[in-house]
């Protein structure tokens, strides 16, 4: 379906972009950072937004996939965006989304352009 492949690729754009943004910096480095945390911010909620949308057929047939976190990071951000904790943020960028878009891009790789 080309609406997935299309949120698929978003996803793998907006995880790129936090792990890049993030780099090698601390909690407190992005904390003192007001552009660049908005940046992580908003790609992060690019990422979930994009997760959210993904089609449940995709979802169901790629269950290594955890769709839910990006949407519920997201959610939290959106809502509760003065009291995220930049630790998180950081242990997100460096631990989780890595192998987040090497998923992400096997699954764009199975998925027929249209």
């Amino acid at each position: 379906m080309q609406r997935d492949r299309l949120l698929v690729a978003e996803m793998i754009d907006a995880a790129t972009r936090v792990v890049e943004l993030v780099g090698e910096r601390s909690a407190e480095d992005l904390e003192a950072d007001d552009l660049r945390r908005e940046a992580v911010f908003w790609n992060l909620t690019v990422l979930g937004e994009a997760a959210s949308q993904v089609s449940a057929e995709l979802k169901k047939s790629q269950t290594e996939v955890t769709w839910s976190d990006p949407v519920r990071l997201r959610n939290r951000l959106v809502h509760g965006y003065w009291s995220v904790e930049m630790e998180v943020v950081v242990a997100t960028a460096s631990d989780d989304l890595p192998p987040l878009v090497e998923q992400l891009r096997a699954i764009r790789e199975l998925q027929p352009e249209e």
